[in-house]
C-alpha cells in the first residue's frame, strides 16, 4: 500500500512487471524493495495523493512548496487579478499579501478584525470575514475597511468565518462558534447571505460548526464544510440567496481512532471537484461526492485556494506556515 500511495505521488511506477519477477527470483528482495522505496521518497519530497492507477484519482503534478512559515496561525487565502495571494494571521489581526513574482511578503493590514476568510472578486474586491463580528470591504490602496454586515435581527453577528460571492454579487457566509462572544450572540451556528442591495438573511439553522463554504461552477449547488461533524453538506440554489434540500454530499475519511472530525476551508476547480482541508490534508471530492484523492503537508491545512497565472498553483495555509503545489487541473475563478 505505501508502494502504491508513493507511485500515485510522483507519477511513475518503480515495480513493474519485470520489477516484481526480479524480486521474485533473489535472495536479496526485501533489500531491493528497501532500496526503491527510499529512491522514491527521496524524489518525491512532501507531496503524497492516492494511487494513480485508480480511474478519476486527481493528484498534484509537482511537489509541495513551503513557502513561509512562522505566522502564528495562517487562514483565509485568495487570489487576485494582480498576480498576488493575500491570506490571514488571525491571532496577530494581520492579512498579508504574497507577490508571486517577487517571492516576497508583505502586510496588507494590521488592522483586521482577526480576519479569517478572504475572498477577492472579478472587480478585484477584497471582501473579509472579521472574527470580531463583522463581513467587510477593504480598500486595495488605502487597506481601510468598510462594513458590508455586522448584525442579523439586530443582534452581532457570532464570528464570520468563510464566504463565497454569487454571479448577481450577493455573498454567502458562514457563522460559526470560533472566536465568539459566549452565549452565542446568534444562539445559533448558520449560514447567511447578504443581497447586493445589502439585506441580510440567515438561510439555514443550527449547524455542527459550518466554516467553508463555496458554490458549483454553474451557481446551482452550495457547498457548507462543517468543522464538528464528519458529513459535508451541499444544497441546491433555487435563486439568489435561496437554498432547499439540505444533505450530505459525501463523508471526509477520519483520523485513526477518532470520528465526528469535520472540514475547515474549501476550494472548487473548474470541473467542480471539491478541495477541502481535514485533519488529514487536502481531500478532493467530485460534485457527486466521490473520493477522488488526498494531498498532505507538514503541518495540518486550514484553508485552501487555487492562484497562479493559469489557477492551476494550489495555495495552502497550514497553521503556522503557507503552502504551494502544482495541479492537474485549474482552480475556479471567483464571480
Amino acid at each position: 500500500m505505501r508502494t502504491l500511495i508513493l507511485d500515485a505521488v510522483c507519477g511513475h511506477s518503480v515495480l513493474g512487471v519485470a520489477g516484481i519477477s526480479l524480486l521474485k527470483n533473489t535472495r536479496h528482495s526485501v533489500s531491493l524493495m528497501m532500496v526503491a522505496l527510499l529512491a522514491l521518497v527521496h524524489s518525491c519530497g512532501w507531496c503524497m495523493a492516492q494511487p494513480a492507477s485508480d480511474e478519476g484519482r486527481v493528484q498534484p503534478v509537482g511537489k509541495v512548496e513551503e513557502v513561509k512559515t512562522g505566522f502564528a496561525f495562517t487562514e483565509g487565502p485568495a487570489w487576485s487579478q494582480q498576480g498576488s495571494l493575500f491570506f490571514t494571521d488571525i491571532p496577530n489581526a494581520k492579512i498579508h499579501s504574497f507577490s508571486e513574482k517577487s517571492n516576497e511578503i508583505g502586510t496588507f493590514t494590521s488592522d483586521s478584525g482577526h480576519a479569517n476568510g478572504i475572498l477577492v472578486d472579478a472587480s478585484d474586491r477584497i471582501l473579509v470575514c472579521q472574527m470580531d463580528g463583522r463581513v467587510v470591504q477593504y480598500d486595495a490602496d488605502t487597506a481601510k475597511y468598510k462594513v458590508l454586515a455586522d448584525t442579523y435581527e439586530g443582534k452581532r453577528f457570532n464570528a464570520p468565518n468563510d464566504l463565497v460571492i454569487d454571479k448577481v454579487g450577493g455573498i454567502y457566509f458562514t457563522d460559526p462558534l470560533f472566536r465568539a462572544p459566549q452565549p452565542l450572540p446568534q444562539g445559533i451556528q448558520a449560514v447567511y447571505y447578504i443581497s447586493p442591495g445589502g439585506i441580510v438573511s440567515r438561510l439555514t439553522g443550527d449547524i455542527a460548526a459550518p466554516n467553508g463554504i463555496g458554490l458549483s461552477p454553474d451557481g446551482k449547488r452550495l457547498y457548507v464544510i462543517p468543522s464538528r461533524q464528519a458529513e459535508m453538506l451541499v444544497y441546491d440554489v433555487t435563486g439568489p440567496g435561496k437554498i432547499s434540500n439540505g444533505r450530505t454530499l459525501c463523508r471526509l475519511t477520519q483520523p485513526q481512532g477518532k470520528d465526528h472530525t469535520g472540514g475547515d476551508g474549501m476550494a472548487v476547480d473548474v470541473d467542480g471537484n471539491l478541495y477541502v482541508t481535514t485533519n488529514l490534508g487536502v481531500e478532493i471530492f467530485s460534485q457527486a461526492g466521490k473520493h477522488l484523492g488526498l494531498v498532505t503537508f507538514p503541518e495540518q491545512p486550514a484553508n485552501v485556494t487555487f492562484g497562479g497565472s493559469d489557477r492551476k498553483t494550489m495555495y495552502v495555509t497550514a497553521r503556522t506556515g503557507l503552502y504551494r503545489v502544482a495541479m492537474p487541473i485549474a482552480g475556479l475563478k471567483p464571480n
